[in-house]
C-alpha cells in the first residue's frame, strides 16, 4: 500500500513548526522534508511539492501563490494555511464544521484554505445563527478579539521571549483603519451581507484567543432570545468533536474567561451570555490560536483528505 507523503512547505514558521511536530513520528504516512540548503531554492521547492500527494503551505500570501503556481502534478492536492486562498473560488474553506457536508467537501477537495485564527471563531459562532435566519445577514456586527502574542508570528515571538515583557507591550489593538485582511473571509464564510467591523489585540501572554461580538435582541429577525441563540448552536455543533457549545449563562455573576484555557487543543468552544433585563447577548469563543486557529485545523483537515485516501 503506498504511503501518503506529505510535504511542509515553510516548516520553520510559527504555523509549520506546530504541523511538524503534531506529525513526527507517524508511521501511516511519509513526512517530506527539505535540507536548509535547499528551502530557499525554488526549483528544490518545486520538485518537493510536485512529488507529494498532499502539500501543506505555510507560507506568506504571495509565496503561497507562487507554490501553487509551480504545481504540475494533476495529482497533488493542497492545504494553504496562509490568508491566499480563502476567498478564492475553486478551494475548499477547510472549517469542518461550516456544515453538515464540509467534512466529505475537504475529504474530497483538491484545494483547502484553511481558515484564519480569529474568522474560526467569528464564524463558527455566526453561521450557525444567520443560517437559521435568527442574525440579519445585514446586522451591524462588532468583532473584538484578542490573540497571544504568537499570532504575530515569528517577529512578536521574538519580541515578546528576546527582549522580554519589560519592552514588549502589555496589550495593543491594531487593525484600526478598520481593514483587516480577515473582514473578507469572515463576511464571506460566515454569510453576511453587510461588512462587519472587526478590531483584533495581541496581548502579552503566548497563545490563545478570546473572541467576543454583542448583539441586541431587538435589532434580531423575529425577536428570538437568548435560549432561541444557544438552542441553534447548541444543534448545529451536535456530534462536533473539536466544538464545545456551553450551557447559556443569563443570571448571576458569571466566570472570567480564559484565553489560554484550551491551548495546546485542536477545541474551539462558544458561550453564549445574556442579560434578559436589557435585551443584550454576548457571544464567545475561546481557542488556541496555533490550534484550531492555525496547526490543528490543518491536520484535522489533513486527517480527513486521508482518510480518503485510504478509502
Amino acid at each position: 500500500m503506498h504511503t501518503p507523503v506529505v510535504f511542509i512547505d515553510g516548516d520553520q514558521g510559527t504555523t509549520g513548526l506546530q504541523i511538524h511536530a503534531r506529525l513526527q513520528g507517524r508511521n501511516d504516512l511519509h513526512l517530506l522534508t527539505l535540507p536548509d540548503a535547499e528551502r530557499k531554492d525554488s526549483q528544490c521547492r518545486a520538485r518537493a511539492i510536485n512529488s507529494a500527494d498532499i502539500a501543506v503551505l505555510c507560507l506568506p500570501d504571495n509565496a503561497a501563490r507562487d507554490a501553487v503556481a509551480t504545481i504540475e502534478n494533476p495529482a497533488v492536492r493542497v492545504i494553504d494555511a496562509s490568508s491566499a486562498h480563502r476567498t478564492t473560488p475553486g478551494w475548499v474553506y477547510g472549517l469542518p464544521e461550516l456544515e453538515p457536508d464540509q467534512a466529505e467537501r475537504i475529504a474530497q477537495a483538491k484545494r483547502v484554505s484553511n481558515p484564519g485564527c480569529y474568522p474560526t471563531g467569528a464564524i463558527a459562532l455566526l453561521r450557525p445563527l444567520v443560517d437559521a435566519g435568527l442574525l440579519p445577514s445585514d446586522y451591524p456586527l462588532s468583532i473584538h478579539a484578542i490573540s497571544g502574542y504568537s499570532g504575530g508570528g515569528r517577529a512578536a515571538v521574538q519580541r515578546h521571549e528576546t527582549l522580554g515583557d519589560e519592552q514588549a507591550p502589555t496589550l495593543q489593538l491594531y487593525g484600526l483603519e478598520l481593514a483587516h485582511k480577515h473582514v473578507p473571509e469572515i463576511q464571506q464564510h460566515a454569510g453576511l451581507t453587510a461588512r462587519p467591523i472587526f478590531l483584533p489585540g495581541y496581548a502579552a501572554y503566548r497563545q490563545g484567543i478570546v473572541l467576543s461580538i454583542p448583539l441586541q435582541l431587538r435589532l434580531l429577525a423575529g425577536r428570538p432570545d437568548a435560549e432561541q441563540l444557544q438552542a441553534c448552536l447548541e444543534q448545529h455543533y451536535q456530534g462536533a468533536r473539536h466544538v464545545q457549545v456551553m450551557p447559556l449563562h443569563q443570571q448571576g455573576p458569571a466566570a472570567a474567561l480564559d484565553p489560554e484555557a484550551l491551548n495546546d487543543t485542536n477545541d474551539l468552544r462558544l458561550a453564549v451570555y445574556a442579560n434578559p433585563e436589557h435585551g443584550q447577548v454576548l457571544l464567545t469563543a475561546v481557542f488556541d490560536n496555533l490550534g484550531k486557529g492555525a496547526s490543528g485545523a490543518a491536520v484535522q483537515n489533513l486527517e480527513l483528505m486521508l482518510a480518503a485516501m485510504r478509502g
